[in-house]
């Protein structure tokens, strides 16, 4: 398996997750606010060697703690789509938790028919996780006004582990990414343009705190393919723990597109 936040021929913004059997499907990972490719280390593992796990790793964390971390959505998921029209063509699909399901969904519109003159066949699928459809709204987490409050709502959904934040050293490391990553949340603003074509799959947990079955449900209209819904025991971050479940489901999925 490769060090997570090292690039493997992949280019500056996929990270490659393990090694995968010759020409594998693709999966896409995008983290969400303040996380990094290596969040999927787990489902890249339940995954392997039959999909290749490729992670999205935003600047500002990891081995891009240097550059300055993004507070736009929009150009984060052009970058990404520029990059995977690169890539060797492989049957791919996009998954996205939190955050990350926004900046899928986005790419996933880029690349789709009719947007992409680069490539003709857009994802196979994409996988929106532990969000609900930005059609309803900014999410009812996205907004923070200060530090205190955006270490409380993290702490809310469970996705860090509390020690950072009792560490002053550490949680000086990780609020830099985490304040960019919560402006571009409460900058981005819903378009029903592009319309999205591709299959796609809604995952969420059955106790999120934020984001309610129902409101993961209406993604079903955010596409003109077919869509399926899956709930999950567990919370915001459910697949910490579900990573055995959730591969399943992604194979299936898979196997069906």
């Amino acid at each position: 398996m490769a060090t997570p936040g090292t690039s493997t021929g992949t280019g500056s913004w996929l990270r490659r997750l393990h090694t995968p059997l010759p020409d594998a499907p693709q999966l896409i990972c995008f983290p969400h606010a303040g996380g990094a490719a290596s969040a999927f280390i787990a489902l890249a593992r339940a995954l392997a060697p039959e999909i290749e796990v490729l992670a999205v790793q935003y600047p500002g964390r990891q081995d891009r703690r240097l550059e300055p971390a993004a507070t736009r959505l929009g150009p984060v998921a052009e970058a990404v789509a520029a990059e995977l029209r690169l890539q060797a063509g492989r049957p791919y699909a996009l998954f996205g938790h939190s955050m990350g399901a926004l900046v899928a969904y986005e790419t996933a519109r880029l690349l789709g028919p009719g947007q992409d003159q680069h490539r003709h066949q857009g994802p196979a699928r994409l996988f929106v996780s532990g969000r609900g459809a930005p059609s309803l709204g900014p999410g009812r987490a996205d907004r923070v006004s200060n530090d205190a409050e955006l270490i409380a709502r993290i702490r809310l959904l469970g996705g860090t582990s509390g020690a950072v934040f009792d560490d002053p050293e550490l949680l000086e490391m990780v609020l830099p990414a985490l304040r960019a990553d919560y402006r571009a949340l409460s900058g981005y603003h819903w378009s029903a343009q592009p319309q999205l074509h591709c299959p796609l799959t809604a995952l969420v947990g059955d106790a999120d705190p934020v984001v309610p079955v129902e409101e993961a449900g209406a993604w079903r209209g955010l596409t003109t393919g077919p869509t399926e819904l899956e709930v999950f025991p567990g919370g915001h971050f459910y697949l910490d723990t579900a990573a055995d479940q959730l591969a399943k489901v992604i194979r299936t999925a898979l196997q069906s597109a």
